[in-house]
């Protein structure tokens, strides 16, 4: 009852070796994952940021942006109203105005 156990014997090298390869890869997809959760911060915007109108155009008085999008030579606007407003990219200049059902 009152024996001692036997001491550990050392891994074989070929346990050893895989034994680093996994922690290399326990320490790589921590990393990896610290990436990710890092980039997603950092890239999504906060939700109560406000809409900047680029400069060079004029909204209509008493028109407010609720969503802003740019394509090649063109800026959309679209307001709290309901309309569409796409202006010109170069010059600023209100092109056709949709109104939304």
């Amino acid at each position: 009852m009152n024996e001692t156990p036997a001491p550990q014997q050392a891994l074989p090298p070929s346990l050893r070796l895989l034994r680093g390869l996994v922690i290399v890869l326990m320490i790589t997809m921590i990393a990896g994952l610290i990436a990710i959760v890092a980039l997603i911060v950092i890239r999504v915007p906060a939700g109560n940021a406000d809409l900047v109108v680029p400069q060079g155009l004029k909204l209509p008085q008493g028109t407010a942006p609720q969503a802003i999008t740019q394509g090649n030579g063109w800026i959309a606007v679209v307001t709290e109203a309901g309309k569409i407003l796409v202006f010109d990219g170069k010059t600023g200049a209100l092109r056709h105005s949709y109104e939304l059902n």
